[in-house]
């Protein structure tokens, strides 16, 4: 095999590593959900959860909207019914890993 060959190969297998890597939307909900718990603000939010400033805003517009999070004076907080979402998807991850 010649270098540019093994090189081809070696970035065609990286690609495909790095869309097993990607996380899924409910991944990131729970990344969102879990940076604000306390009551964060965006970039923060965008910081802990991994994201740009203009998908973390996406989410977040999103969340507020679906009541799993509350939006007051800068501030972004996780919901009880963000929270409860967050315990679901715990024990749902626990249940997939046996």
């Amino acid at each position: 095999m010649s270098l540019k060959e093994y090189v081809r190969e070696g970035l065609k297998e990286s690609f495909k590593e790095s869309f097993k890597k990607r996380r899924s939307k409910l991944e990131i909900i729970a990344d969102v959900l879990s940076a604000a718990r306390g009551g964060a603000n965006k970039t923060a939010i965008a910081h802990n959860a991994n994201l740009n400033f203009n998908r973390v805003e996406n989410y977040l517009s999103y969340l507020v909207e679906k009541g799993l999070m509350e939006h007051t004076d800068g501030e972004y907080k996780t919901t009880e019914k963000g929270r409860e979402f967050l315990r679901d998807y715990q024990k749902m991850k626990e249940l997939l890993k046996r």
